[in-house]
């Protein structure tokens, strides 16, 4: 069985659901801020351009119409900020104009890495966002390098990344680790071959450096952003790249910067398997439930199902096999929302009673899949590139199986499904340039960090973390259940998000919703 790719994307899997399944809907009316809060200062004097990108800097953008509202344009970044005369990168941008008076622009990002800012500007934002932010913000949606209608990573062809799903081997066993390495190292050649240079470039710190580039075209002094899950991630190294120029920063399901990829790893599957108990439990009370029994019950008959699943995988009414990663793939993703448990439930109901179509169909939604065989994207790819080169990876035989019987114990029910990912890594072309460490962001405009504590994906902790390392964030609190906050969950969080953006009204740090 192949390791499943980390989910840390908080529209990138549950964006398209959200759309289809209303589970973008917030709950009740704005409460308050729970203390005086304090009007954002402005930022200080924009930064110089850094010598040598002058031309990126000065350039015009050019708008034209893409679709009801929206208008499209591109920008070119340097492939390589070390030698700007070198190769270049296009950038996609999208626009969703607000009213005639402006405050400015807004970026988007979604998350991923590798989810589209396209598509949440485009899909998800009339549903999501304010009506008042809409009309006061220019909302700009962008993929970033290595993503999408920008200058993606290439991998597999559709044909290729289905036979990839298909495949079914367990590296616990030395046979399986063997064949996992050899068809990594034949995913990572490829990559290489396909994308080209490009690949070595898709990190996060130069994504940041591009949305500076970003906030010049669009005539902005300060940059206004709103970062999702990996999107977090983007905003705080933005935050420690040009602290003068923040303007106002919402990071919504933290990443903590701090973690390197096992600890990443390990506080997903405890996130996830908490998140597990809790639709279990949920399940159990609603009186509709396939299982039966306690909470411990339940827990071993889902284990059970999963088993039965690894030993002889399904397949769907299409013909196409769900081995247990890609079964596993489909079942997290429901978890993303509590209001889409339901679903899941029915879902499971279904394999039970021996059709696994619907969660077929979560596991192609996570993956980009459409109905008729093509992807709508390259999120699978552009997340492993983007991961490879921002964290460095053990992958020796000895720390992988360590680190995968620490996951078990932690998370008995979804740790081993977790393990192992270092070895899409292994092979390579180009070495990791990122390393975990603190972001501070000395000297930044006031940044909100917002952490829901039963978030399976970004656990709360993280969001704790990330508002702790930078000198100027106030945190906020959503208690609630599913992966991020701001257009997903009531009307304390929409009241301080769209306060602080619209009238720089910072919340109390310490504000719980």
């Amino acid at each position: 069985m192949r390791a499943p790719r980390r989910p840390l994307s908080a529209i990138a899997m549950l964006g398209s659901l959200a759309l289809l399944l209303g589970a973008c809907s917030t709950a009740t009316a704005p409460a308050p801020i729970s203390e005086p809060a304090a009007q954002a200062p402005p930022s200080g004097p924009a930064a110089a351009v850094p010598q040598g990108l002058e031309k990126f800097y000065q350039q015009e953008l050019k708008w034209k119409p893409c679709g009801g509202v929206l208008q499209c344009t591109e920008l070119e970044v340097p492939m390589d900020y070390a030698d700007p005369d070198g190769e270049k990168m296009t950038l996609a941008l999208n626009k969703r104009p607000g009213g005639k008076s402006t405050i400015g622009s807004l970026l988007v990002n979604p998350g991923g890495p590798g989810a589209s800012g396209l598509e949440i500007v485009r899909d998800a934002v009339p549903s999501m966002f304010g009506l008042k932010l809409q009309r006061d913000f220019d909302v700009i949606g962008f993929d970033p390098r290595g993503v999408g209608s920008s200058t993606p990573v290439t991998c597999q062809t559709p044909e290729e990344q289905d036979a990839s799903r298909q495949e079914q081997f367990d590296p616990g066993t030395d046979e399986g680790l063997a064949t996992m390495r050899i068809e990594a190292a034949k995913d990572a050649g490829l990559c290489a071959k396909r994308t080209g240079p490009a690949l070595g470039f898709v990190d996060t710190v130069s994504a940041a450096r591009d949305m500076d580039i970003m906030r010049q075209a669009l005539g902005d002094k300060s940059l206004n952003y709103l970062g999702y899950s990996y999107g977090t991630s983007l905003g705080a190294h933005y935050a420690q790249l040009f602290p003068q120029n923040v303007g106002r920063l919402v990071l919504d399901g933290a990443l903590d910067p701090k973690l390197d990829n096992d600890e990443i790893t390990r506080g997903q599957a405890v996130g996830f398997e908490n998140e597990i108990r809790a639709y279990l439990q949920d399940c159990l009370d609603s009186g509709d439930c396939p299982f039966t029994g306690n909470l411990d019950d339940a827990l071993s008959q889902l284990r059970e199902l999963f088993d039965s699943v690894e030993a002889n995988p399904m397949t769907g009414s299409d013909g196409r096999k769900v081995p247990i990663i890609d079964f596993v793939n489909g079942f997290i993703v429901p978890l993303y929302d509590n209001s889409t448990w339901p679903m899941l439930t029915e879902a499971l109901r279904e394999v039970i009673a021996g059709d696994v179509d619907q969660i077929q169909y979560f596991a192609d939604l996570s993956a980009g899949r459409e109905t008729d065989g093509s992807y709508n994207g390259n999120t699978t790819a552009a997340f492993t590139a983007v991961n490879c080169l921002d964290y460095p990876m053990d992958a020796r035989t000895e720390t992988m199986r360590a680190e995968a019987k620490a996951l078990v114990e932690a998370a008995p029910t979804i740790g081993k499904y977790l393990a192992y990912g270092p070895v899409g890594c292994e092979d390579w072309k180009y070495p990791a340039t990122g390393k975990p460490g603190e972001l501070t962001a000395k000297g930044a405009a006031p940044i909100v960090v917002i952490g829901t504590t039963g978030d399976p994906a970004t656990p709360y902790a993280w969001s704790e973390s990330l508002a702790e390392q930078l000198e100027s964030a106030s945190l906020v609190t959503f208690e609630g259940h599913g992966h991020t906050a701001y257009g997903r969950s009531n009307g304390c969080v929409s009241e301080a998000v769209e306060s602080y953006l619209i009238d720089g009204i910072v919340p109390a740090d310490g504000l719980k919703c």
